[in-house]
């Protein structure tokens, strides 16, 4: 069995599934009955618009933020999805602080679910910015099913990558 490199944390019961899936060629029609929307949010405008109704719905006392855009230059291969940017800049005699978000451009032909909790997953970063219990407790308030999104996801990255 070929190592998965986006489910190696994930039980081997999971992986072999995956595995079968991929093997007898099911895995993408599995997902597509599971996560049948189309992401809908396709520019940056777009995308700075959703995220920040999240915000407003969810995180009201949180920072604003400055930037939100899809980037080609997220590196898949590292495991960046989404990135988040906290800049302070000191301008005469005030300190200036700028949030920016930026999602992996392979998100537009993500499924809708999948772009909804990368989102969260950013947005949870305004509040805590370290992968720990809170953190994660944020997720799953914003979305309930976050844990299952993110394994759903890394199954369809497995599936992109494996063509």
């Amino acid at each position: 069995m070929a190592p998965l490199k986006y489910l190696a944390a994930y039980p081997e019961h999971l992986q072999v599934q995956v595995q079968q899936l991929l093997a007898r060629n099911e895995l993408g029609a599995a997902l597509t009955r599971r996560y049948p929307q189309p992401n809908t949010v396709q520019t940056d405008s777009a995308l700075y618009d959703y995220v920040n109704e999240l915000k407003q719905r969810y995180l009201k006392n949180a920072p604003p933020l400055s930037k939100v855009l899809y980037d080609n230059q997220l590196d898949l291969i590292g495991g960046t999805l989404g990135s988040n940017t906290f800049a302070s800049r000191v301008q005469g005699n005030k300190l200036k602080r700028k949030n920016e978000i930026r999602i992996a451009s392979l998100f537009r032909t993500a499924p809708a679910e999948f772009l909804s909790m990368i989102t969260v997953h950013e947005l949870a970063h305004l509040k805590e910015k370290d992968h720990n219990k809170a953190f994660y407790l944020l997720c799953c308030h914003m979305e309930p099913d976050y844990h299952q999104l993110e394994f759903d996801l890394r199954v369809w990255l497995t599936w992109k990558e494996c063509g």
